[in-house]
């Protein structure tokens, strides 16, 4: 990941930047400023710089260890409480080495070791007073709707098995990961998914939780304008020519976005150093998971995600933290849901907050030949990439035209879906894709037919493997 140290450099100490001394440890009122910059507006961290801006460096031989401890101790409620996972990167500049990481705004009120820090334009500052405290956790309520806390919403309201289905993610993504030997009721509270609210002596599992596991039914009950449009519309301008009506929770919402970008986007492979890449992966991993960790879930506007000939272009109802155009150099990543992103960035879905943007500008050259993009802040955030002219030796395959014979040609969707997820059952492949099990199945037997997959470990505890 870039990291323009410059640009940090010339911002200085302030509001949203803080530099610190770590020759060979980590200094001790690290989590302070974390703590601090949770509870404001988020900012980023160096390590090995002197408060005026002089390069100082990290010791070459304690950055690895200085970075464990940064993830270990993020990760340790004793330490920062609600605990907020952290992945510090080390950076070479002037020949020194230095350790970053951003830290994002969180919607939840933090402590390091039993204190409220909040942070001034001067640096970090302990709440003492109790209506000064109060008013944090009032204005992060108004702010972070993912906290609503539903005291009746229960594990079994979530989709079987999508607990073990996420936290395996997250062990393949990251093997060392702290939260790989959490029990699960661990793992919902150190995640921000299960809490108390003392404003209102209220517990429960959160509309994070709700929108990240649950079952559909569950989600229409509590948010009943919950809904994700995925269209085509390149020969049918006012109608459309294909339609997702997505209303599934996040984690099976985003297989099926990507699968219908799959279905109809064509892929462009691009090498970057001496490995080749999906540009169309990178692109729209990317625009998909934006659009549903950034939604302001309250608001009855529809999303969408709309493929013209010209463009993809999506649309979500939004929580403005500034207005106007988002560039890579020029904006501050102020995360609307960030529980739900950390869940998404862990299992490696998304990832750190502003990377998506810069990926999006970096890739999209290559892919369509074009580079007005846009990324527009507002009440409704509008996302537009342009697509140049890659249909142009593609038949574009609609809803009359992807049929032969009554049978719906969507091997591909059910090759991408188990490429994402080896583990993915039959059943899942049928409700993710909107499919008949039968088809599905027929699927998957043409597919190994052709020797494209094919099952390790048998049926009930085995997974796909795909022949390359």
């Amino acid at each position: 990941m870039y990291i323009n140290i410059p640009d940090i450099l010339k911002k200085g100490e302030g509001l949203s930047v803080e530099f610190k001394r770590a020759k060979n440890k980590l200094p001790e009122n690290l989590f302070d400023t974390v703590c601090a910059f949770l509870n404001r507006n988020g900012g980023t961290i160096l390590l090995g710089v002197a408060d005026n801006g002089k390069i100082e460096g990290v010791d070459a031989n304690a950055v690895q260890q200085m970075k464990k401890d940064i993830s270990s101790l993020s990760n340790n409620p004793q330490k920062l409480f609600p605990a907020f996972l952290f992945d510090a990167q080390e950076v070479k500049f002037e020949g020194k080495w230095l350790i970053h990481f951003f830290v994002p705004a969180s919607s939840q009120v933090h402590t390091c070791n039993g204190k409220v820090y909040d942070r001034g334009a001067d640096g970090d500052f302990i709440l003492k007073a109790s209506e000064q405290i109060k008013s944090l956790y009032v204005r992060k309520s108004n702010l972070y709707s993912e906290n609503t806390i539903y005291p009746y919403l229960y594990e079994s309201d979530f989709v079987p098995g999508i607990i073990e289905k996420v936290r395996k993610k997250i062990k393949v993504n990251r093997p060392d990961h702290p939260w790989n030997d959490l029990s699960d009721i661990e793992f919902f509270k150190i995640a921000g998914l299960y809490r108390k609210d003392i404003a209102t002596n209220t517990e429960g599992f959160t509309m994070a939780a709700l929108l990240l596991f649950g079952k559909d039914e569950v989600i229409m009950g509590a948010i009943p304008h919950y809904k994700v449009d995925a269209l085509l519309r390149i020969k049918d301008l006012d109608r459309y020519d294909d339609r997702e009506n997505i209303k599934c929770n996040l984690i099976d919402a985003y297989d099926r976005l990507m699968a219908f970008v799959a279905k109809h986007l064509p892929d462009k492979f691009y090498l970057q150093g001496d490995i080749r890449i999906s540009l169309r992966e990178k692109i729209f991993r990317e625009i998909v998971a934006n659009m549903l960790v950034h939604r302001e879930y309250t608001n009855a506007y529809p999303s969408s995600f709309v493929i013209y000939r010209d463009k993809a272009e999506t649309k979500n109802a939004n929580k403005p933290h500034t207005y106007g155009q988002l560039l890579p150099d020029n904006f501050e990543p102020f995360p609307k849901n960030p529980h739900i992103i950390q869940i998404f960035t862990q299992i490696g879905r998304s990832e750190e907050l502003g990377t998506g943007v810069r990926n999006v500008y970096k890739y999209t050259k290559a892919y369509s030949g074009k580079d007005n993009i846009e990324f527009e802040e507002k009440d409704v955030f509008i996302t537009q990439v342009p697509l140049g002219d890659i249909f142009a030796d593609k038949k574009i395959i609609g809803v009359k035209d992807g049929v032969k014979d009554g049978v719906k040609d969507g091997a591909k969707e059910v090759l991408y879906l188990i490429k994402q997820t080896p583990h993915i059952t039959t059943k899942e492949l049928a409700n993710q894709l909107n499919m008949p099990f039968r088809t599905v199945q027929r699927y998957l037997e043409k597919l190994k037919k052709e020797k494209k997959i094919y099952r390790v470990d048998g049926r009930k505890h085995g997974y796909w493997k795909i022949n390359t």
